[in-house]
């Protein structure tokens, strides 16, 4: 059968616009969620743009020889990649643009079951006594964010953009706008609220005539514009440095394994755990679990006497 021929590379980026536009508008995707995608299908348009294909007429093979030139590339970025044109190819069908779906038979790579990462109770501690000692009002702040993150276990992009109005400390909560505009109640110990509490004033003077909706405000960036995730990220970095801990084991999402993988081996119930990580489906909450058993197993083979024998005496 003769190959139909291809769109101009314009209609294939309108098409993609399109997508992108109902990703926000139906499924309430965030902005970071509608850029990842645009970053994925940016990737599979280049490539086929040099072949002389439009994306939004690509058919299999076309799809097969894009995914086969990122096999340098992990097998996490290429099924995702994959997930991202299974989702475009899928909107194309339900609006009649395409007749069949070009992914349908494409497998996608298979993904080993890798634990999170995720820091010690101890090396917690050590990096918030490290942060006690951040100078200045950068410092102030720097203990309320880790705190809070550590706290409530939230995703990078919940943390910075959490408006003023989130925390309530009469009810000891925080409230996170989380995936899909989804609200959820997390509690708060003490640490975190006075971490916060202490923040507050730092905050106005750091504002100065100035307002702004968030508890983390950026004003070097602007009116309304809150700390970027990327500066987060780099003050963690900086932190570990003085902790004397690897920068590189050190993330956001790291703080939050550190959340969910602590409570769980403290006794806590996988249901809760999965409400306060504001998790859709409790399976990708339960990762967690293999975590706690895996530590248990290696306390229990380097500790236990039993375990520590070498044969019979």
């Amino acid at each position: 059968m003769p190959r139909r021929a291809a769109p101009p590379q314009n209609d294939s980026s309108a098409r993609i616009e399109a997508f992108l536009d109902m990703m926000l508008a139906e499924r309430n995707a965030s902005a970071n969620t509608r850029a990842a995608y645009a970053r994925d299908l940016g990737d599979a348009y280049s490539f086929l743009a040099r072949k002389k294909t439009g994306l939004a007429a690509a058919n299999e093979e076309d799809l097969r020889a894009y995914l086969r030139s990122l096999k340098k590339q992990a097998a996490r970025t290429q099924a995702r990649r994959l997930s991202a044109l299974r989702q475009f190819f899928r909107f194309l069908c339900s609006e009649k643009i395409r007749a069949e779906d070009p992914t349908r038979a494409i497998d996608a790579p298979k993904l080993g079951r890798a634990l999170p990462k995720y820091l010690s109770e101890k090396e917690i501690a050590t990096l918030i006594a490290a942060a006690q000692n951040w100078p200045g009002e950068e410092g102030i702040r720097l203990r309320a964010l880790l705190e809070l993150a550590y706290a409530a276990g939230l995703r990078v992009s919940e943390l910075v953009a959490l408006p003023l109005s989130a925390i309530q400390p009469e009810r000891a909560i925080v409230i996170v706008r989380g995936k899909g505009g989804k609200e959820r109640a997390v509690p708060l110990g003490e640490p975190a609220l006075k971490a916060v509490a202490a923040w507050l004033p730092a905050r106005k003077n750091l504002l100065g005539d100035g307002k702004s909706p968030y508890l983390f405000p950026s004003p070097q960036r602007g009116k309304d514009a809150a700390l970027t995730r990327q500066r987060f990220f780099q003050i963690l970095k900086q932190l570990a440095l003085a902790a004397h801990l690897d920068p590189k084991r050190l993330s956001p999402h790291v703080l939050r394994h550190a959340f969910a993988t602590h409570l769980l081996e403290h006794g806590a119930d996988l249901r809760s755990v999965q409400s306060m990580l504001g998790h859709a489906d409790i399976a990708t909450t339960q990762i967690y679990t293999h975590v706690a058993d895996t530590r248990l197993s290696r306390t229990v083979a380097d500790h236990h006497p039993l375990a520590r024998r070498k044969g019979p005496t």
